[in-house]
């Protein structure tokens, strides 16, 4: 039994800017019973995904981002990637 803390990192796969390879987006600590599991969701907006862009424009680029979950930067466990387009 004990504690763990589910952590959110996302990367955008092509920005106009450079951009982190993992940046923290989100966390949730959730207590464990021994060979538990549970179920922890996250929600991702316009905020998680937006960046300062060249000319100091907070921004959304259309593309691709890597979704990576697990208990640390180093110890991802689940990956997922999401697409996002033009308006």
């Amino acid at each position: 039994a004990g504690d763990e803390v589910v952590q959110l990192y996302l990367h955008d796969q092509v920005a106009s800017v450079t951009r982190p390879v993992k940046e923290l987006r989100g966390f949730s600590r959730i207590q464990l019973k021994a060979g538990e599991s549970k179920r922890v969701e996250f929600k991702l907006g316009p905020a998680d995904l937006g960046f300062w862009d060249r000319d100091m424009k907070r921004v959304v680029e259309p593309g691709k981002f890597d979704i990576m979950v697990g208990a640390s930067s180093a110890d991802i466990r689940q990956r997922a990637t999401l697409e996002v387009a033009n308006k």
